[in-house]
């Protein structure tokens, strides 16, 4: 029998603080294996306008904020990055052109997106090297396809998007990132048939089903660990005698695929409400969520032992 720590994590989205707790968590929980499941960039640009007296502007929370010193800008460049934004040093006369060309703040989301992948590969190679610990990172379906030359660049770093890869000498991991459709219309959503073929080839290749792992980013249909706030045409939250009205969110193609296929664990995200642990079959299937956006890493810790999950446990830092 093989046992095998692994660390799981998901939903960072951008987050700099999320992902520096992430990488420093193998060697604080004594794990063999890190794996981040997916939408790890963030959703938005905060510009920083340098200003003809010497100050710098931005808009952050929803108020404007005047920084009167270069040392309160690198506090609140820190503070953006962490949660999950992307800062950006401009001036007047670039925030004018940006105002009037959307098209070039998508070519400058895109290179931030890129830039700041490209950071964290070389953070997770400085902070691994050397630790005898594997890190999977993969992109989900709110990640753009842009990125995926920055995530391939690291050394210590694997992306095992639609792949088998084997976490020990028993234990396979396939990984998805693509979703069923959303409101949000994100870069890596498709039709249900699609992530059935896509789920089908990785199960095909894998050699021990009874200790494989699932880590597929959308969460199984009907379950506790894909119920989503409901939406009303506007995007706003359903409300209903004072309650968010929830509704499953997840994907008929992944519950087929794990009633068929009985792996040993199901890891999944995208659903950041959803944090909790569900059963069908025999597969445990695990969302640990998340609160990237305050700076908290919401995870799951646990030891795979031959065909069994030997403990896990739901973390919060």
């Amino acid at each position: 029998m093989t046992s095998t720590r692994v660390y799981f994590v998901t939903d960072v989205h951008g987050s700099e603080r999320c992902f520096r707790k992430f990488v420093n968590a193998g060697k604080f929980y004594g794990v063999n294996v890190l794996v981040l499941g997916g939408d790890i960039t963030g959703k938005m640009i905060v510009p920083f306008v340098r200003q003809a007296d010497g100050t710098t502007i931005c808009s952050y929370g929803g108020e404007e904020i005047t920084l009167k010193s270069q040392e309160e800008v690198e506090k609140m460049l820190k503070k953006v990055r962490d949660s999950g934004y992307y800062p950006h040093m401009t001036d007047p006369k670039e925030m004018q052109e940006l105002q009037a060309d959307r098209a070039k703040v998508d070519k400058l989301f895109e290179r931030l997106m890129k830039e700041s992948v490209q950071r964290w590969m070389e953070l997770a190679d400085e902070r691994l090297r050397g630790t005898g610990i594997t890190c999977y990172i993969s992109p989900g379906n709110d990640d753009s396809f842009a990125i995926d030359e920055a995530l391939d660049s690291g050394d210590y770093v694997i992306n095992p998007e639609e792949k088998v890869v084997n976490l020990d000498n028993e234990h396979e991991m396939i990984t998805m990132g693509h979703t069923n459709h959303t409101p949000w219309k994100s870069p890596r959503e498709v039709d249900e048939d699609v992530l059935t073929v896509k789920i089908e080839r990785m199960a095909g290749q894998v050699k021990n089903m009874k200790g494989a792992v699932f880590n597929l980013h959308v969460p199984p249909i009907g379950t506790t660990i894909d119920q989503a706030p409901m939406l009303d045409p506007t995007f706003k939250p359903v409300v209903s005698g004072g309650q968010v009205l929830m509704t499953s969110a997840g994907s008929t193609a992944v519950r087929n695929s794990i009633e068929k296929y009985q792996p040993l664990a199901g890891i999944h995200g995208h659903i950041h409400e959803s944090r909790g642990v569900v059963k069908i079959g025999r597969t445990l299937c695990f969302n640990p969520g998340s609160e990237y956006n305050s700076g908290i890493l919401r995870g799951l810790l646990c030891e795979l032992d031959g065909d069994r999950v030997k403990s896990y446990v739901l973390t919060s830092g």
